[in-house]
């Protein structure tokens, strides 16, 4: 049955928004994209998968870095164009820049600072 992915009210290109929210601590590690398909198989596996705009197809988080994303919860918003996946990060890092979170640039005095420490070298995540 696809009534709930009818719910969804995808833009033009198809796509909704999706947060990725630890489901233990509350904090947001990303925003990304997700399909039709992705949001299917993210409800199916409980991975976490999303649409890569840059690459024009699914993109399964973790299938590079290993960092994958276990979802314990799917939720969608008021207005039925947001959805949010309570998950596990395993590994611990959200962010292709090696950092838990995306979120790790906060303005102070009209700068951005950088408020989180690299756990790992991407260059070491995503060997090519």
């Amino acid at each position: 049955m696809s009534e709930w992915l009818d719910a969804v009210t995808w833009d033009a290109q198809g796509l909704v928004p999706a947060i990725a929210q630890d489901a233990a601590s509350g904090e947001i590690l990303m925003v990304a994209w997700m399909n039709r398909e992705a949001l299917e198989e993210t409800a199916r596996t409980g991975r976490g998968v999303y649409f890569s705009r840059s690459r024009n197809k699914l993109w399964r988080k973790g299938e590079e870095s290993g960092h994958v994303q276990t979802v314990s919860e799917i939720r969608l918003d008021c207005d039925n164009d947001v959805v949010l996946l309570k998950i596990e990060q395993l590994g611990g890092i959200a962010c292709h820049t090696g950092r838990r979170s995306c979120f790790f640039q906060k303005l102070e005095n009209d700068r951005w600072v950088t408020t989180a420490p690299v756990i790992k070298n991407p260059d070491e995540i995503y060997r090519k």
